[in-house]
């Protein structure tokens, strides 16, 4: 009888023992990783893309969120304009913002991107989105009355354009960003070129062409 027991109580110790294992190993395995794409994938603006005031941009111009650049962001409805971009640039994937998206190719692997980007209102006003710009090439910002002396309007089958051409050292390189600021029927339209300044500087003829082609649909 008392060899029994022993054994009795020999296998119960082993089963309570396997079941407290197998409630660890459950109680420890992994979840299985989420995989959020980067932004830059499929033509995503980042938040350079955005002007000051924007729902997803806090008052101090960075992200108001974590990921809110990679959901809805208000952006203007339609395609109000339209353009005829030149045969050299690439169309990109246009992602969730963007309303057109070029690369453009330069030499020894240089590139630049053409981005369009549409927004409802004044986006913030002139002074901000010139000091905004200025910013994405490492240049700091101008006064209120330096604003003529470091922007040029043009016109464009009746669209008045504000236009900005600034050439700072960004991380270390030379870039500069020429873009065109688009006021039309309530919305601020955003046509921009960044790239490095060698090869932005071959492409300011083309983009001033560029620009002569964009009109009301």
């Amino acid at each position: 009888m008392l060899r029994i027991t022993t054994i009795m109580l020999a296998a119960t110790v082993l089963h309570l023992t396997g079941c407290r294992d197998r409630e660890i190993t459950a109680y420890r395995a992994p979840k299985d990783p989420v995989s959020t794409p980067p932004m830059a994938q499929a033509g995503m603006a980042n938040t350079n893309d955005l002007p000051p005031g924007h729902p997803a941009i806090g008052p101090d111009s960075t992200p108001a969120e974590p990921g809110a650049m990679t959901g809805s962001v208000p952006t203007a409805e339609g395609d109000a304009l339209v353009w005829t971009a030149p045969a050299s640039w690439t169309p990109k994937a246009l992602g969730s913002m963007r309303k057109g998206s070029y690369a453009i190719a330069g030499d020894g692997g240089a590139a630049g991107d053409l981005s369009i980007l549409a927004f409802p209102g004044d986006t913030g006003g002139l002074f901000a989105n010139v000091n905004r710009w200025r910013g994405q090439v490492g240049l700091g910002p101008i006064e209120v009355g330096q604003i003529e002396a470091n922007t040029q309007n043009i016109e464009a089958n009746g669209l008045k354009i504000v236009l900005v051409d600034v050439t700072g050292t960004a991380s270390g390189v030379s870039t500069t960003l020429i873009g065109a600021i688009v006021p039309y029927n309530g919305q601020t339209w955003f046509f921009k070129l960044l790239g490095p300044a060698e090869l932005v500087a071959k492409e300011k003829p083309a983009f001033r062409e560029f620009l002569q082609t964009i009109k009301p649909r």
